[in-house]
């Protein structure tokens, strides 16, 4: 999300950063340039008119104009006023009452609600220790309360028995009795969805509100959709009450204005994002975080958070204990390369670490294929454990068997294990080395060694 504004945004402010001093003219043709970017990006016109005039209003101050890094200064402003823009503080989920918490999930057909219904379910029972109940109230869409029973299974988290010829109001407080005789924590109920907003609609979700009285009720809007989510969010908002939104598909989106005009029009906190399909791709919403990806400043506290949740220790540490020995086989570089998928691949990684907006160009010309790592997983899984352990087994009919069992070529093999001994090689440098040499001669000692007159 918001490549697009970030890499304008990024032009624009490298410009002002080269410059020196600035005048007045420099920062309000920065600003026009901010402007257009944020237009261009999907945020609604009010929202651009308020932050420009807020920006512009403190970037021609005397502290500014006057300042030694001038450019740094109206940078820092604009990273404040987004932050503002965005919520200020990220907000959680509200589960301070007494259980069973409802939980109320409304929206449009087609935003990902069931989806995202299984995905905070997910969430709550592993950060939270919640014990959660899904309910589908959806009885127009065919298969619906069978598809939130699925991804149940999946997340391995109850759902309602489903009983024909009940309305949406009778599951609901049947989903209600039956959590306070089970014990359970939280009720996620799941309601229908229509292609556009309709009384009926409107009528329904009313009617579930009233029957379950929602602690949180949740807008799920499909972050792809521009401005026609800040539309339904304010229609819902004015008709049924929400306390907080979640952005989903906001990996597909890469203007990224629905996020930025959405709190500020509805007033209502972003709570969670959707970042992909998998049942575990759903953020916690820190608007100074999404801030600092904007203006490429890198998110390091998210990197560290995906890679705390999902890098197993037990893998870590077998990882490490061969590299402490020198024993870097391709079992561990396997490893690796499924940490690194899991972690949501390079291009999810590299959008959180700082400066690396100014790299997207030749990050382009890198082409960085996400395939990529599963065909190498692909090519290490058709070896034999002996091949993985030594790969000076692996002669041209070896190699070309390989090809065939992963469905790649010879050069990719090859490609393949040039990588890997390059990763050995560098191993058992930092081996050799050890940790006082490594401080001594940086990371420069590992490098390959190239050859003299080059």
């Amino acid at each position: 999300m918001f490549d697009g504004l970030s890499g304008r945004l990024g032009e624009i402010f490298d410009r002002l950063t080269r410059r020196g001093a600035l005048s007045e003219d420099d920062v309000n043709a920065a600003m026009r340039e901010v402007r257009i970017a944020l237009l261009e990006a999907d945020v609604a016109l009010p929202v651009v008119k308020d932050f420009i005039a807020e920006v512009k209003e403190r970037a021609v101050g005397q502290e500014v104009l006057r300042s030694v890094t001038p450019g740094q200064q109206v940078i820092k402003i604009v990273h404040d006023h987004l932050v503002e823009m965005l919520g200020a503080q990220g907000s959680q989920l509200n589960l301070n009452a007494t259980p069973p918490v409802p939980i109320l999930m409304v929206g449009l057909q087609g935003s990902g609600k069931t989806t995202t219904t299984a995905k905070i379910a997910l969430r709550l029972k592993t950060r939270e220790r919640k014990k959660v109940l899904m309910a589908s109230l959806d009885t127009r869409r065919p298969a619906a309360q069978e598809q939130l029973a699925v991804l149940g299974q999946q997340v391995e988290v109850a759902t309602l028995a489903i009983v024909a010829g009940q309305g949406p109001v009778e599951i609901a407080k049947r989903a209600l009795t039956t959590a306070r005789l089970e014990g359970y924590d939280v009720v996620m109920l799941d309601t229908a969805g229509r292609l556009a907003i309709n009384d009926e609609l409107m009528a329904e979700v009313v009617a579930i509100r009233d029957a379950t009285g929602p602690v949180e009720t949740l807008l799920v809007v499909d972050a792809m959709t521009g401005q026609d989510a800040v539309t339904v969010a304010t229609n819902f908002e004015n008709r049924v009450g929400v306390t907080g939104i979640v952005l989903t598909r906001v990996d597909g989106d890469a203007r990224g204005g629905a996020a930025l005009s959405m709190r500020k029009v509805t007033g209502k906190p972003i709570k969670l994002i959707g970042v992909g399909e998998r049942v575990d791709a759903l953020e916690a919403f820190h608007p100074d975080r999404i801030a600092g990806r904007i203006l490429g400043m890198g998110d390091v506290v998210s990197l560290v958070e995906k890679a705390a949740e999902t890098i197993e220790q037990a893998e870590a540490e077998k990882l490490a204990e061969k590299m402490q020995k020198g024993t870097f086989d391709l079992d561990a570089m396997a490893a690796q390369f499924r940490q690194i998928r899991k972690m949501g691949g390079m291009q999810g990684l590299l959008g959180m670490m700082p400066g690396i907006g100014k790299l997207k160009n030749q990050l382009k010309d890198a082409n960085i294929d996400e395939k990529v790592l599963k065909r190498q997983e692909a090519i290490i899984s058709s070896m034999t454990k002996a091949e993985r352990r030594d790969v000076k087994l692996l002669n041209a009919s070896r190699r070309r068997r390989i090809a065939a069992g992963s469905g790649t070529s010879v050069q990719e093999v090859n490609k393949l294990l040039k990588q890997f001994q390059d990763m050995q090689a560098m191993m058992k440098q930092a081996k050799k080395l050890g940790q006082k040499g490594l401080a001594r001669h940086g990371l420069g000692a590992l490098m390959p060694k190239q050859p003299r007159g080059r």
